[in-house]
């Protein structure tokens, strides 16, 4: 019961009677953050931003502890050469294993406490519009059914350390370099289908926080929204817990705020304290909404903390960056780096490869992501240089950066195989940095959405046309936090990897995959087009920006473009077959089954998923959609029974005129198989 709505609830009595020992002074203190400007770290010295937990809300006088912040999503941002770095989220995503991200939350569970934090705000569950966007390397990829799963299950696993999970950031956050002045504006289906419905699925999994945005929605301030805060969150959804700002510039003014539904000024007060206590005396908030507030941050501390010092656990330092934890992350960048493209090259054979040329500058830097908020500092980052040498037994390894196209052609001639390690860094997408905020944060980036290209630097497109057709083994890894455009340099290679952001292990994965000690089991999280001109248009520096309904594969879907490569999809060094695939609804659930087989001679992981098609719709709606997902692993010659099942709830779609989901009473078709390429799917149908 701990970590959900239910077992919060049961200490409304008590924090009731809290609230009524205190002064409206100290109610609204429960409002703010307790750091001074220049506090959340500096640029100088050791102590970075969130070098250790910042601390809000509590109440000495009545024992009440305080809310100490930790943020993340691959790990938790707290002191140097401690924690554990997890691959970023959208790796994660391309695992489509929900099991493996509730494990990872509660290693991040257990390490946010051994830090002396309790709240984790690194539930980020926004839907990237276009791949473009600097953050996306911290959500789990375009589909907003899969970042409502894998974003529930990080909320399952870190809450059940006692530990409250906050989701962020409420939301249609998905560009940075105007992220404090766009206003974001849809439809309200799109609204509620595409870019509400996953942080729905995590309040429902017992989410006790959700972080507002910077940017404003039709023309207010999301962390001033009465309709986001209130109305739809509270209201609606039911929330219990409480919501916070995002940092310093996430409210614009006391009043608007505090009578929007925000509950938590972070990290300091600023506009709330003072300003706010004199908004009350003077009649403009009432003390009923500064009740309210203190109820739900006083609810949710009392259940989280009481409920953790009766557990008896205790987590110490010696669990922060653990081998158990490290593990856990090579395992995810196992499961998450997707083969895109093999002609017989890879895995490397170590009998027939006596010299191995490794190219660009990227294939020996410790490249684990943004260097903005979400950095996290482990104690050691393995390189795919570091990785390769590690697992090359007797391979001589030549390594060039790539800044002499001269040099690196030689090497990849005289080579029996080349790998290419190119892609993207801390420089070239992140979480937007202004100057002087980079002075008071600690950060050494200015970051920001990749406004220019989605593609490769001109240099690595340059230098994979001419030295990759110089060796028929020749494969690409690539490192970015989301979709990178290939169309320019892939037939000049034979096989290629998407390695992501892949954590302190990812040289270790990374080898492991390219020499086939590790079958590759991942698949993409997002879809690849051929032109760039086939995903939505944004205007990354703007003060207004429109959200159509379709965007990644749903939109080339429904206007009959191919990918080049499709949502889901991912090679193995082994093949499937599915067969005997069955769709029936049992109540209110849709159940699709098939038999996966492992027709190769190695064993592997393959990731089946279901999609369901709305022709027969009397509305405008996608072609199809994914509602569900599932990892079986598999030996060789072995057959397994996968079954996925999907709520009738998933498939309704939003009607604006009666402000209601509402489910369509028709034929719907239904797809099993390991892409949402229509060639990888077998085709049923069900009646509802």
């Amino acid at each position: 019961m701990k970590g959900t709505k239910e077992f919060r609830l049961s200490y409304t009595k008590k924090a009731l009677e809290l609230v009524a020992q205190m002064s409206l002074e100290e109610k609204v203190r429960l409002m703010s953050g307790w750091a001074k400007p220049r506090e959340q770290g500096t640029s100088s010295g050791d102590e970075h931003y969130n070098f250790r937990p910042y601390a809000a809300a509590g109440n000495e006088r009545l024992g009440l502890a305080p809310m100490m912040f930790c943020d993340g999503p691959r790990g938790v941002v707290c002191k140097t050469g401690m924690s554990t770095c997890f691959p970023v989220s959208m790796l994660r995503g391309a695992t489509f294993d929900t099991a493996l991200e509730e494990e990872i939350g509660h290693a991040i569970g257990r390490e946010v406490r051994a830090h002396g934090g309790n709240l984790f705000a690194g539930v980020c569950i926004n839907l990237p519009y276009n791949p473009g966007w600097g953050r996306s390397q911290e959500t789990y990829g375009e589909e907003s059914f899969a970042l409502g799963a894998m974003g529930a299950a990080l909320v399952r696993g870190v809450q059940s350390e006692y530990v409250i999970a906050c989701v962020k950031h409420f939301a249609f956050n998905s560009m940075e370099i105007s992220r404090f002045k766009c206003s974001v504006d849809c439809e309200r289906r799109t609204e509620r289908e595409i870019y509400l419905s996953h942080f729905k699925d995590c309040v429902d999994a017992g989410a006790a926080s959700i972080m507002s945005a910077y940017n404003r929605y039709k023309g207010t301030h999301c962390g001033h929204s009465d309709y986001l805060l209130r109305k739809v969150l509270k209201e609606e959804w039911d929330f219990d817990g409480f919501v916070m700002s995002d940092f310093v510039m996430g409210i614009r003014d006391t009043v608007e705020a505090a009578n929007g539904g925000q509950d938590m000024e972070m990290c300091w007060e600023n506009l709330f304290g003072a300003n706010l206590v004199k908004a009350v005396r003077e009649g403009l908030v009432s003390e009923r909404r500064i009740d309210e507030a203190a109820l739900r941050v006083v609810r949710t501390i009392l259940a989280f903390e009481e409920a953790y010092r009766e557990s008896g656990i205790t987590y110490g330092a010696d669990v922060i960056g653990c081998p158990l934890h490290i593990a856990l992350s090579l395992k995810a960048a196992r499961e998450g780096i997707t083969l895109l493209k093999n002609e017989n090259v890879l895995p490397l054979d170590r009998k027939q490869i006596r010299k191995l040329a490794l190219i660009g500058k990227l294939g020996n830097q410790s490249n684990i992501g943004d260097h903005g908020s979400s950095r996290v500092y482990p104690s050691y980052v393995v390189t795919p240089l570091e990785g390769l040498k590690k697992a090359a037994d007797g391979i001589d390894i030549i390594y060039c950066d790539g800044s002499d196209p001269a040099e690196a052609k030689r090497a990849a001639k005289t080579a029996d195989a080349v790998v290419f390690v190119v892609g993207l860094d801390y420089n070239d997408e992140g979480e937007f940095i202004e100057a002087q905020e980079s002075d008071e944060n600690g950060f050494d980036s200015a970051g920001g959405d990749r406004k220019y290209s989605l593609g490769l630097h001109s240099n690595e497109i340059e230098l994979i046309c001419e030295a990759g057709p110089l060796n028929k083994n020749s494969a690409v890894v690539l490192i970015g936090g989301n979709m990178i455009m290939m169309t320019d340099w892939i037939d000049k290679v034979s096989a290629a990897l998407m390695a992501y952001y892949p954590g302190q292990e990812g040289g270790t994965a990374i080898a492991e995959i390219l020499f086939g000690d590790v079958n590759p089991s991942g698949k993409l999280p997002f879809v690849v087009p051929c032109r760039e001109s086939d995903l939505p248009p944004v205007n990354w520096d703007t003060t207004n920006q429109w959200y159509d309904y379709y965007h990644g594969y749903a939109k080339l879907e429904k206007e009959g473009v191919k990918p080049l490569y499709p949502y889901g999809f991912g090679l193995s060094y082994t093949a499937f077959s599915l067969n005997d695939a069955s769709f029936e609804v049992k109540g209110d659930v849709i159940e699709a089954e098939c038999t996966v087989t492992n027709t190769g001679d190695r064993e592997g992981e393959e990731v089946v998923q279901l999609y369901v098609g709305f022709s027969r719709s009397a509305v405008d709606r996608p072609i199809k959609l994914l509602r569900g997902f599932s990892r079986v692993r598999l030996n060789p010659g072995e057959s397994k029974k996968v079954k996925i099942e999907c709520p009738t709830e998933k498939l309704k779609w939003y009607n604006p005129k009666t402000a209601a989901f509402e489910l369509e009473h028709m034929i719907y078709e239904a797809y099993i198989g390991t892409s949402s390429d229509p060639k990888d799917l077998i085709k049923g149908c069900f009646t509802l």
